[in-house]
């Protein structure tokens, strides 16, 4: 392992410390109660996990799969393919979370702006649509006949009519330029807060407070595609409630497992590469002593790179 900057703080780990960790994840050969499955990371493929999940035993599911694109995640690759295939791709492993998530429960898949071509074709079949949420990734690579690619795509499926969103946990709090007061004087729609006139409104589907991970980040690692814990807390603050279970059967570095332990709800994970099952027990491990989530403080989104 190279010596790093001092300011870098992206979480490394040695051999010996990567074999050790995933010892102590799951690896399951049958249907296995929900108790047991909780707060645990499964060391697996998520096509032969998924099928050992019980039925409605998970509250809220954040799926962040591979995109149609070739990347190389740990030993494996993912190559890209004719948008039918990738289409029969999704459907394999989605229709397994309608089983899965309960009647009242929300999905959100995650995707860059050419697999969202793909995802209301598939999840439509399963889920009802509530929204699209799109995000301003601030990183990108700038190209010679297109324009920079810095836009991704959440879906916003539920299971049913009924479900959770908890409006006031994602408010958005935003400076007051022209405060304005009623006839008595009192502030009309908004608070001094430390000096500062704010007011607090309902978020809307596009975001642009989002910094993905980078070096100086506690956060940070070396997976590819790594999505940023404010972006994820969101997610779950919106649509679950404290004590839930939270799963993401394409975990990765563990970012939803170790947000969802952050802001106090129950989490399940599937993994199938080492480094990374490796890397997200890591993470849970360091989420006991430190619970801070990057841009959100005191229960406010800060804007971006706070």
């Amino acid at each position: 392992m190279t010596k790093k900057a001092p300011r870098n703080k992206t979480i490394e780990l040695t051999p010996k410390e990567t074999n050790a960790l995933t010892k102590k994840a799951l690896t399951l050969s049958e249907k296995t109660p929900v108790s047991e499955l909780e707060n645990q990371v499964i060391y697996q493929d998520c096509f032969k996990a998924l099928k050992f999940i019980p039925d409605a035993s998970i509250d809220l599911i954040i799926v962040d799969p591979p995109y149609n694109l070739t990347k190389t995640f740990g030993l494996s690759i993912f190559r890209e393919s004719d948008i039918k295939d990738y289409k029969k791709w999704l459907e394999k492993w989605l229709k397994e979370t309608k089983r899965i998530l309960k009647d009242n429960g929300t999905i959100y898949i995650c995707s860059d702006w050419k697999t969202s071509i793909a995802i209301p074709e598939i999840a439509g079949k399963y889920f009802l649509l509530q929204n699209r949420i799109s995000w301003e990734r601030e990183k990108g690579r700038g190209a010679l006949k297109n324009w920079k690619n810095c836009l991704e795509d959440i879906w916003f499926y539920t299971k049913s009519k009924e479900y959770t969103f908890n409006l006031d946990a994602v408010k958005v709090q935003k400076n007051v330029i022209a405060p304005y007061r009623d006839k008595e004087g009192q502030a009309k729609d908004w608070v001094e807060l430390e000096g500062q006139k704010v007011r607090y409104t309902s978020p809307s589907n596009i975001w642009t407070d989002i910094s993905v991970p980078f070096w100086s980040m506690p956060e940070n690692t070396n997976h590819p595609t790594q999505k940023p814990e404010k972006l994820i807390a969101k997610l779950i603050l919106a649509s679950s409630n404290a004590g839930e279970i939270v799963f993401d059967p394409f975990l990765g570095s563990g970012t939803t497992a170790v947000t969802a332990k952050k802001l106090g709800r129950k989490f399940l994970g599937i993994e199938r590469e080492k480094e990374y099952v490796a890397l997200s027990l890591k993470r849970l491990e360091l989420a006991e002593e430190n619970k801070n989530i990057q841009g959100f403080e005191n229960g406010v989104f800060k804007f971006r790179n706070a």
